[in-house]
């Protein structure tokens, strides 16, 4: 028997809560007002509210800010500080040295430092005021088409109250079909919804495949007396320790309100070395002798991980289908070499804005009529920051000496380089098998004594100070479509990598005296940065989301 669902009806719908989408939202509908033209847009949000689920570092290049509200500073923006000075650096083990040379997209003085967590609850705020329908806590589940299975209609949320087995429960609430003219993809890297798009109509045929860093952020508390109070710079980013060049990564330092400092640290999940686990490398970051001074006497108020979509250009999906429009990190707009994409994906919801309000005149939402939105892409100040870092990720990805000469090449040559494209190999097929690391020296974790529950928190506590919650008895989010798999050949070949790659402790391989192993999962865990999703070796792993309104529940970072 097939279960009815409610039907709801509006002219454009977008998909996500992330600075694209609100963006977004907030220029079609003040555009639209300007024309004389009444839409009914609805915005959905898996989290439990707007900015629950948003993390970043967060440094912000106003652009596109002043050109959506230009009045941005008299409305309230939450703007933590404003960066006065830059700082970059190159740690060995024990010590560093301050690079001469800062690049030009590191260049951030006057920028802002921000809580995306706060700034996109601030924007949601001025959407509703606007009249846009927010729906938070609802989780798009699946993504309906037309008869002709191309042109997009509208997306189908996710039940609520069913228990383990699947069965409706008390509580049950069915999902609710949202259908619209338009439907704007926002999710944030890794969206669940363009993977499925992609798989019906190819979204990266032709491209550089998608690539992604894991990155662990915490804002900690300092004492009134700390680095910042006599630096000249607040804006710190550093290389080096202790990934190396081996293995692209690097931290980040921002001074925040309040004697707060943002710290964060991001490990390219191109990494090779399957004992390496992202978080311990955050709490090494930490340790160092430079970072320890700078946070020293500090509390870890919050914590979040997430993946950040790095590829850029070469691996932008299509940006178009009939029915459908794809914003933000999800369509790969960021800016690689400049760490940041905040104000790129605010631009890339607006131009999404003006799309819609051309195919509205002329009533064409096909591919055709929504074509312009590429258009306006390339033709905005968008293009020549996605263009200029076309290669930097697959310069990252190279080793050693060989990183440094193809970084450079690109500096002085506006992105272009010594190949241009250059190949990137998915970050899937990166690891190398445990028997080609068996004379090499493996990453290994720090010890459980530098975890003093304060400065130094373990994942389990990580998981606590993000405020992430899942109710226990629902069916698991987490899909393992070989379960066997898992405790044979992955751990055979990587000892399974995912036990060390998820930042939330989601995946145990638990061993009994006899031998046998079994994966355990612990999905109330999940942290929703799908790194698990992009990392397995065998794509053995697929990320759904959950009920609506469950994960993260951040409300600094």
């Amino acid at each position: 028997m097939t279960e009815e669902h409610e039907r709801i009806d509006f002219d454009v719908l977008f998909v996500g809560g992330g600075p694209a989408n609100l963006a977004g939202a907030i220029h079609l509908i003040k555009a639209a007002k300007a024309k004389g033209i009444e839409l009914e847009v609805a915005l959905i949000e898996k989290g439990a509210e707007i900015g629950s689920h948003a993390i970043s570092g967060a440094i912000l290049n106003p652009m596109a800010l002043a050109e959506l509200i230009p009045d941005y500073l008299e409305r309230g923006c939450p703007i933590e500080t404003t960066v006065r000075g830059d700082e970059f650096y190159y740690l060995t083990a024990t010590s560093q040295f301050r690079l001469p040379l800062t690049p030009r997209p590191l260049h951030n003085k006057g920028h802002y430092v921000i809580s995306l967590s706060r700034f996109t609850r601030w924007l949601g705020e001025i959407c509703e005021e606007l009249g846009v329908n927010i729906f938070p806590g609802f989780a798009g589940h699946k993504v309906l088409f037309d008869t002709d299975e191309k042109t997009i209609i509208g997306i189908r949320t996710g039940q609520k109250g069913l228990d383990k087995a699947g069965t409706p429960k008390s509580n049950y609430e069915p999902p609710i079909d949202l259908m619209a003219k338009v439907t704007v993809f926002g999710e944030g890297a890794r969206g669940s919804l363009i993977k499925s798009v992609e798989e019906k109509l190819g979204l990266y045929s032709g491209k550089m495949p998608p690539a992604y860093e894991t990155g662990i952020k915490e804002v900690i508390q300092l004492p009134e007396h700390n680095y910042f109070s006599t630096s000249n710079g607040n804006d710190i980013h550093v290389l080096g320790y202790p990934l190396g060049l081996k293995t692209p990564g690097g931290g980040f330092i921002y001074e925040m309100a309040a004697n707060k400092v943002a710290i964060g640290y991001l490990a390219a999940l191109c990494y090779k070395d399957p004992m390496l686990d992202p978080y311990d490398a955050f709490i090494r970051f930490k340790q160092h002798p430079f970072v320890a001074n700078i946070i020293k006497n500090g509390k870890v108020l919050e914590q979040g991980a997430r993946t950040a979509s790095v590829g850029g250009y070469y691996s932008m999906p299509k940006q178009v289908v009939s029915g459908g429009l794809f914003v933000g990190a999800g369509a790969s707009i960021h800016n690689t070499p400049a760490i940041k994409g905040i104000h790129l994906s605010m631009k890339s919801g607006m131009l999404a804005a003006d799309a819609i309000l051309v195919a509205h005149a002329k009533k064409d939402f096909s591919e055709k009529g929504l074509s312009i939105y590429s258009h306006l892409l390339e033709k905005s100040w968008v293009y020549p920051e996605l263009y200029e870092g076309r290669n930097t990720a697959q310069a990252l990805s190279k080793k050693g000496l060989l990183k440094l000469i193809h970084l450079g090449a690109q500096y002085f040559s506006n992105g272009r380089g010594l190949c241009d494209p250059m190949h990137l190999k998915e970050d899937f097929k990166a690891l190398n098998p445990m028997t080609m690391n068996l004379n090499k020296k493996n990453y290994k974790s720090v010890s459980k004594d530098t975890y003093d529950g304060e400065l130094y928190v373990d994942k389990l506590t990580g998981i606590y100070l993000s405020k992430t919650s899942h109710r226990e008895d629902q069916p698991s989010h987490l899909i393992i479509h070989n379960t066997q798999l898992c405790i044979t050949k992955c751990f055979d070949m990587y000892k399974s990598p995912c036990t060390r790659f998820c930042p939330g402790n989601v995946y145990e391989i638990e061993e009994e005296k006899s031998g046998k192993r079994r994966l355990k999962l612990n999905p109330s865990n999940c942290l929703h940065c799908k790194t698990c999703d992009i990392k397995d070796p065998f794509e053995n792993i697929t990320w759904t989301c959950p009920e609506g309104g469950e994960g993260p529940n951040y409300s600094m970072v």
